[in-house]
């Protein structure tokens, strides 16, 4: 080997990034790659719900004054505190992903992921809240059901095994995300995150808005269905 290549091959080694994987010829295509991977993943959860959401669809043609009574038991301002509460955090995660991507220092990335964290824990505070207070007026489906109109006691079985379904599989992925960023804000925290690279923050975050996007459409469609009437 001469000179030349050694000396070149010194330059490109020393040019590498750690964080740069070796199928990878450039730190910015990794990101794309990462980024498209977490879209892909992100059809196959589009996929997931959507299987759910055509049985909501297929019921409410079947039930429709059965779901608007069923609805009825729900507290919308509960649920509308929820949807700010979730928007909120979208915007705190937006927050993140602009601070690591603009090499802000590592505390203020810290502050932005674990506002998120809360924000979500208080949402999940309230499901907890909301559940309870179904089981407490016997609204779980089962044996022990109980619905205050008659007429509907054995159709609101299926409305609210809809919404126990669709709200149950969204706040385990909510559970998943927060678990996710606790590691991710760990890592902000020792200062891995450069405008260099910035990908699980990125990724992170993509996922997040996914799971916020998930319950603008479940409030409307389970908390709402009675306005109108």
């Amino acid at each position: 080997m001469s000179d030349a290549s050694t000396a070149a091959g010194a330059v490109a080694h020393a040019h590498h990034h750690p964080r740069l994987q070796h199928h990878f010829d450039s730190l910015e295509q990794q990101l794309h790659a990462s980024t498209f991977g977490m879209w892909v993943f992100l059809v196959t959860e589009v996929l997931f719900f959507g299987g759910m959401f055509m049985a909501y669809i297929l019921y409410r043609v079947w039930y429709p004054d059965m779901f608007v009574a069923a609805s009825h038991e729900l507290s919308i301002p509960l649920g509308a505190f929820n949807t700010a509460v979730l928007i909120g955090s979208s915007l705190t995660m937006a927050y993140a992903v602009n601070s690591a991507s603009t090499g802000e220092a590592p505390r203020m990335q810290v502050f932005w992921l674990l506002a998120t964290i809360v924000l979500g824990t208080v949402f999940l505070g309230v499901k907890v809240i909301e559940y309870t207070d179904k089981i407490n007026h016997h609204l779980v489906p089962g044996s022990n059901f109980h619905f205050p109109n008659p007429a509907f006691q054995d159709t609101a079985q299926i409305y609210y095994s809809l919404y126990f379904g669709l709200t149950g599989l969204h706040a385990s992925h909510m559970i998943i995300g927060i678990g996710i960023m606790a590691v991710i804000a760990w890592k902000a925290g020792r200062g891995q995150f450069t405008p260099e690279w910035y990908t699980p923050v990125e990724i992170t975050g993509l996922y997040w808005h996914f799971v916020d996007l998930v319950w603008i459409f479940l409030f409307p469609l389970l908390y709402l269905i009675g306005g109108a009437h």
